[in-house]
């Protein structure tokens, strides 16, 4: 879900400058004796907000936890005279984010506007003079981390970014240093509150997509315009940075494929429920050690009510992993929000301040393999196909015989209604896209098939 921010009235200025010297690491000792760690927060929307406040409200408790207290030295926002829920000093605003992340004194940067640019310049910069960084930018991370990375690895400062998947739900650390012993083979969950809101209010009231959608707009879980949402494009970036993690090699956006749920109706939410499924938008990576490729996708598909994702209700989040040694994890919470993305970013806060103080860099990337992204025709998974069809005899033959030809197995077939309103159902058994889509084109092309109302994966198994 992405952040409820005004549209800005002028970009915030990322214009080139000169290198200064980087700021010292601190020594560690007692927090009452070490000078503020000074903190500088890039955007003050709906997240940076809860940041500033947080920061403010429980400065004493932060100073404990970290051993240094934290000082905000600047804030840098679109438009300076905006009215914010909370108190901020005039004097630290600004609308130059340049300049403020060039000074070479900052110790830490919070990056929480959004976007490819000005937000990976920014960062970058305040890399180069010495920061650490800490970022909620799924999208930026998902098409450009490696250079992000390299510029925290040559700079010897931090990069966390928590907060970029699954709001507060504490699930990249885990995959990046709890698992780092383990072997993950497999990472799926639902990672989008928004399009979790509409499909489960599909679900238990009936209603169709666009009133679902319209519901969710009403009550803030989606944007004015939510094409990044409902289109996949939010949570194929956190795919991405998911398998990256999980698999320990770099996968972007543009490995990730990608299907929305605006073609989901309420045919299909009823065909999942006469099945003992739900339907979900899942973001699946899997390892495959047999060609040592990693795949990752996001798509609507149909899990069996007994998979503890099933249960996601709302606008939660989920993430189920599997590994071989740990078995089966399940991590939940809030996905989105000001107050549950901010305690992501607190948390990374906190991390980063700590190995400042010890001046070292925390846990660093993580990508020592160079595994290929799989291409989705060789994903295995199963299938529900809807197909409106002629009412006569032979039909159940032909459309068996051209799964057949096309190497895919039935698990169940049946037949709803007569004359102009028959309908078959088919479930088969695994096959790989490239196998179901193939015979997908060769039913639309059969006289006696009318339409292909509905093909939707069967996950979860």
């Amino acid at each position: 879900m992405t952040e409820n921010t005004a549209p800005p009235a002028e970009p915030l200025k990322a214009e080139s400058s000169t290198t200064e010297p980087l700021s010292e690491p601190l020594k560690e000792g007692p927090g009452s004796g070490q000078r503020p760690l000074k903190v500088a927060l890039l955007g003050c929307g709906v997240v940076g907000t809860e940041v500033v406040r947080i920061l403010t409200e429980r400065a004493d408790d932060l100073a404990a936890r970290v051993g240094a207290p934290l000082e905000i030295a600047g804030i840098a926002v679109r438009r300076a005279g905006r009215a914010r829920d909370i108190a901020v000093d005039p004097a630290l605003v600004t609308t130059d984010a340049q300049a403020l992340v060039s000074r070479g004194d900052l110790d830490l940067v919070i990056e929480v506007i959004g976007g490819i640019e000005p937000a990976r310049s920014l960062i970058l910069t305040a890399l180069e003079h010495g920061a650490s960084v800490v970022t909620a930018n799924k999208a930026l991370l998902a098409e450009d981390g490696p250079t992000l990375f390299a510029a925290a690895e040559k700079y010897e400062r931090d990069l966390y970014f928590e907060a970029a998947v699954a709001g507060a739900i504490p699930i990249l650390r885990p995959l990046r240093e709890s698992l780092a012993g383990d072997d993950v083979t497999r990472v799926m969950g639902i990672v989008n509150g928004t399009t979790n809101y509409i499909l489960d209010k599909m679900d238990s009231t009936g209603a169709g997509f666009d009133e679902a959608l319209e519901e969710a707009q009403a009550l803030g879980y989606a944007e004015a315009d939510p094409t990044a949402d409902i289109e996949g494009f939010d949570a194929a970036a956190k795919a991405a940075l998911l398998a990256s993690l999980a698999f320990h090699t770099r996968v972007s956006i543009a490995d990730v494929h990608r299907e929305g749920i605006t073609e989901v109706s309420a045919t299909d939410i009823a065909s999942a429920r006469e099945m003992g499924c739900v339907v979900k938008f899942l973001a699946i990576c899997e390892l495959d050690e047999e060609n040592d490729s990693v795949g990752a996708r996001v798509y609507p598909a149909m899990i069996p009510l007994s998979h503890p994702l099933a249960s996601v209700r709302d606008a939660y989040n989920a993430v189920f992993v599997e590994s071989k040694a740990a078995g089966q994890l399940m991590f939940y919470g809030r996905g989105a929000g000001g107050a549950p993305t901010a305690s992501a970013v607190l948390g990374d806060l906190v991390s980063a301040a700590r190995n400042r103080l010890k001046g070292v860099p925390g846990v660093g990337e993580s990508s020592y393999t160079q595994r290929a992204a799989r291409p989705m025709g060789a994903t295995r998974t199963r299938y529900h196909v809807s197909l409106d069809v002629a009412d006569k005899a032979g039909v159940l033959a032909a459309v068996a015989l051209a799964f057949s030809d096309h190497g895919v197995s039935i698990q169940t077939v049946r037949q709803e209604g007569r004359g102009g309103d028959a309908q078959l159902v088919v479930v088969t058994h695994t096959a790989t896209d490239a196998a179901l889509s193939a015979t997908v084109e060769a039913l639309r092309d059969m006289e006696i098939v009318r339409e292909v109302s509905s093909v939707m994966r069967v996950e979860g198994d």
